[in-house]
């Protein structure tokens, strides 16, 4: 249950434009938003935020979600983790994969580059990364590359903290996504139901 009540969509009719954008990226609104909503201006910082971090082309979309997964699993962010493989499978990234991120080391299912920004990110939701994650990283993308692979595992420490600090419920595709996926995995997300 949260700690703090969203407030209704329906109250928040200034914000309905960028809610349907959302919807068609996401499959769902996070209610993280709603909650953000209770002080003017948090919102629309975000989504100046999540705008530059999400939506440039730098990166792919599918290894934008999976290094969101990945920083959010070593951050222990598990609302975050549930909406960037609900996100993921939304936007037609391979399940198995999504699966598998957890193992992205030894699946055969990952690229040596994938490997290299996901190492990055797991260091990174976990505050360690290293000269040798970068130097990895280097081999595969250039520094716009891995300065966009940081932005999105920095969005996502931000959002790791709000929604296990707010308890913020699970919306009905990500909660579906980490019971079918996550939970034969060890996931347990009784936080945020």
């Amino acid at each position: 249950m949260p700690h703090v009540d969203p407030i209704a969509r329906e109250d928040l009719p200034h914000l309905e434009e960028w809610f349907q954008l959302i919807e068609s990226v996401m499959g769902f609104v996070p209610s993280s938003l709603n909650t953000m909503a209770h002080v003017p201006g948090l919102v629309e910082g975000f989504q100046a935020l999540a705008t530059a971090v999400i939506a440039n082309p730098i990166i792919d979309g599918e290894l934008k979600n999976l290094v969101s997964h990945v920083a959010s699993r070593a951050a222990g962010g598990r609302y975050c983790q549930a909406h960037a493989g609900a996100t993921a499978a939304h936007q037609g990234t391979d399940p198995a994969k999504t699966a598998a991120v957890w193992e992205f080391e030894t699946s055969d299912l990952f690229t040596d580059a994938e490997r290299a920004a996901l190492r990055l990110a797991f260091h990174s939701g976990a505050n360690a990364a290293t000269a040798a994650d970068f130097a990895a990283c280097r081999e595969h993308f250039n520094e716009q590359e891995i300065v966009s692979i940081v932005a999105v595992c920095a969005m996502f420490g931000y959002l790791n903290r709000w929604n296990d600090t707010m308890a913020t419920a699970h919306e009905d595709e990500p909660a579906a996504f980490a019971d079918a996926t996550l939970a034969p995995l060890g996931w347990d997300a009784e936080k945020h139901r």
